[in-house]
């Protein structure tokens, strides 16, 4: 390819490839709008509609469309990473979740947010941050009133229905249902009191009780107060 860095035996292949740089895509779907570069990809994109998922997980009952997509699948029971990260030990089951990966170092941040520029790295980001704007909140739990923007925000929530504390403190019998409440609860441990009043200099384990104290002690001044998580 006289573009990039790719190379074929097959000059069939390299016409193919050569489509992703001029943008041509003239495989369409007639179920969707949606079109790609060559048929292989047309054929299992068509298994989405008629709901055929042939390759199957033998340890578990996981079905896809993509052989591909069942080799990284597996290696969530093998524990198998092989896309390593360069500038840190980071690594991943795919290819595409490193490249996601590297924009931290990069500071790469593709996905913006036109209500607010709020910029992210992965299009997952941008739409649960889109719920804020928009009020949505599709999680909802089944046990009570609770809803949230993100599952993740939810299965957290269930662990007050069902008792599971899965964070332990390492210093003395604490547990908890998050890592955040578990970071909170080292300071006692630590000493740290990352969050600081700029009127009186006056110095926080939590950006709660730091409100609090704001909003007694500096009465009218609250709004001028800088919250600041670096001592």
């Amino acid at each position: 390819c006289d573009e990039c860095s790719y190379s074929s035996k097959i000059s069939g292949n390299v016409k193919t490839h050569m489509k992703i740089h001029t943008g041509e895509k003239p495989y369409q779907c007639e179920e969707c709008n949606y079109r790609c570069i060559d048929n292989g990809r047309l054929k299992n994109h068509m298994k989405i509609h008629s709901g055929d998922k042939p390759y199957k997980c033998e340890e578990c009952i996981f079905k896809c469309i993509k052989i591909g997509d069942l080799k990284n699948h597996v290696r969530i029971h093998t524990g198998e990473k092989p896309y390593k990260c360069r500038e840190c030990n980071y690594s991943s089951t795919t290819s595409g979740n490193l490249k996601t990966h590297m924009r931290i170092h990069t500071g790469d941040r593709p996905y913006k947010c036109e209500q607010c520029n709020y910029r992210f790295t992965e299009m997952g980001k941008l739409k649960r941050h889109m719920r804020i704007h928009t009020g949505e909140k599709p999680y909802h739990c089944g046990e009570c009133n609770y809803s949230c923007t993100a599952s993740g925000n939810l299965r957290i929530h269930m662990r007050i229905h069902t008792g599971e504390k899965p964070y332990k403190c390492r210093e003395c019998n604490y547990s908890c249902i998050s890592s955040g409440s578990l970071k909170k609860h080292m300071r006692t441990h630590t000493g740290e009191k990352p969050y600081k009043c700029w009127e009186c200099n006056y110095r926080f384990t939590q950006i709660g009780n730091l409100k609090k104290h704001t909003a007694k002690s500096h009465i009218g001044v609250g709004s001028a107060i800088t919250i600041v998580e670096n001592p």
